[in-house]
């Protein structure tokens, strides 16, 4: 169990950390309001752009608290709690402005494994 446990901490991890650093600026479809990028996307959200940064920090290091989490183990449960938080607010975010399920898919697919870790 405890490589199952892992390998999620991995995909949730360097899954995060693909979007807030390498897809940052790039237009996907699954950003919401069909944004082009995150700042634009947080604006389709009604939130002020300064939170794009602050919600950045938070997700990028609870990304690498749950990577470090392979070998701290002590870091994985806050993590994986934090991370669970911030996708139901994602996913509450996509649910305001009406996405589709697509959209919606990624944030409710992270709440799913986060959940997963803290259960394993």
């Amino acid at each position: 169990m405890e490589t199952v446990k892992i390998a999620l901490q991995i995909i949730v991890g360097l899954g995060i950390l693909n979007v807030w650093l390498l897809r940052f600026n790039k237009k996907t479809s699954y950003r919401g309001a069909e944004a082009s990028n995150m700042k634009a996307e947080f604006k389709a959200y009604g939130l002020p752009e300064a939170l794009v940064y602050l919600v950045g920090f938070i997700k990028i290091t609870l990304a690498l608290m749950l990577l470090a989490g392979i070998w701290f183990k002590s870091l994985v449960n806050p993590a994986a709690i934090g991370m669970a938080a911030m996708m139901l607010g994602a996913i509450v975010m996509h649910l305001k402005i009406k996405d589709n399920f697509k959209q919606i898919m990624p944030a409710l697919s992270l709440l799913i494994i986060c959940l997963a870790i803290i259960w394993l």
